[in-house]
């Protein structure tokens, strides 16, 4: 594992001049600041709302990769005084699916500081996050010792056909995708990384009825005390050392962790599973978009007879799918 991780770390040092600097505005990050990591393309009618959304919860600076969007992604994150954005052109799935680039920047801007990655569709739920900022959680998991925090992705999605109510520019994509599935999870433990791994959910449902185990992995470990000879491995499911996996209680209790709202499921995945389709840069040769395409042909509705409505965390935490822990 120790051997793998210093691979890892050597192929983002051999990517790092992939990436061009855009607006570099690292040097206005402070000490305590607490940093946002995401790789986009062709994201800019979700982005007002992300950044909205996270500088609400407390995010202090953002870091972006744009691999080559052209809808105008990295002309509006540029002009944001608290986004440093970095653009390439090289392949997506080369670099890792972007892995290679966000080690690296991570290695780079992020050593000793609490950093979130997520997806720009991936909206991070945390106990007490409707009354208590972000630094309330990292300043507790100092104080803990604890330096990686883990969350369940809960796929969000509307009543009727995705693609029936349109999603604005900068609108709450909640608005639209309000529900979600309380049940149908499945849990393993990796051996090999010591991760955990769940699937499940109305994309298993829907996309993936015929052969479930190829449904997306669920399990994430987003926010990380980040050290330089820290490497994600596989998206944001596993990293090395294989230790800030166990973001879970062996031995029969709870540890905290958190959600992320997924808004996926809404009119945009059509076109994004075209273009991806076309590009074909995604893993298992972007089988997973390939299902979506295929299914959407035929408007499927996820929405069912066990699916809840959004209300908060609390909700969550009784179904089972987050936990306060003893955070208090």
């Amino acid at each position: 594992m120790r051997l793998r991780r210093k691979r890892r770390i050597l192929r983002c040092l051999r990517r790092r001049r992939e990436l061009k600097p855009v607006s570099n505005n690292t040097q206005a990050i402070r000490r305590d600041d607490i940093l946002l990591m995401s790789v986009v393309r062709n994201e800019k009618i979700r982005l007002p709302f992300f950044l909205e959304y996270y500088r609400k919860l407390g995010i202090n600076h953002f870091l972006f990769v744009d691999n080559n969007s052209d809808d105008g992604s990295f002309e509006f994150l540029k002009e944001q005084a608290d986004v440093s954005v970095w653009r390439t052109t090289t392949s997506y799935k080369r670099a890792s699916y972007g892995l290679d680039w966000s080690n690296y920047l991570l290695r780079k801007y992020a050593h000793d500081h609490w950093v979130l990655s997520v997806d720009p569709d991936e909206f991070f739920i945390y106990p007490f996050c409707d009354t208590r900022p972000i630094r309330a959680l990292t300043d507790w998991l100092d104080g803990s010792a604890v330096r990686s925090f883990g969350t369940m992705l809960i796929d969000m999605y509307p009543e009727g056909p995705v693609d029936a109510d349109p999603y604005a520019e900068g609108q709450n994509p909640f608005e639209i995708a309000r529900w979600f599935d309380p049940g149908n999870y499945m849990i393993t433990k990796n051996p090999e990384y010591k991760n955990l791994w769940i699937q499940g959910g109305p994309r298993a449902r829907v996309f993936f009825q015929d052969n479930p185990s190829k449904a997306p992995a669920l399990n994430k470990i987003p926010l990380v005390k980040w050290n330089r000879r820290y490497v994600y491995v596989s998206s944001t499911h596993s990293l090395l050392p294989r230790g800030l996996n166990q973001v879970y209680d062996e031995w029969g209790g709870e540890k905290a962790s958190g959600s992320l709202l997924h808004a996926k499921l809404i009119n945009t995945l059509g076109e994004k599973a075209r273009e991806e389709l076309l590009r074909g840069q995604h893993y298992r040769g972007s089988g997973e978009y390939k299902a979506y395409a295929t299914q959407l042909e035929d408007k499927p509705v996820f929405w069912c007879e066990w699916s809840e409505a959004y209300i908060n965390w609390r909700q969550l935490e009784i179904l089972g799918l987050m936990s306060k822990g003893n955070w208090a």
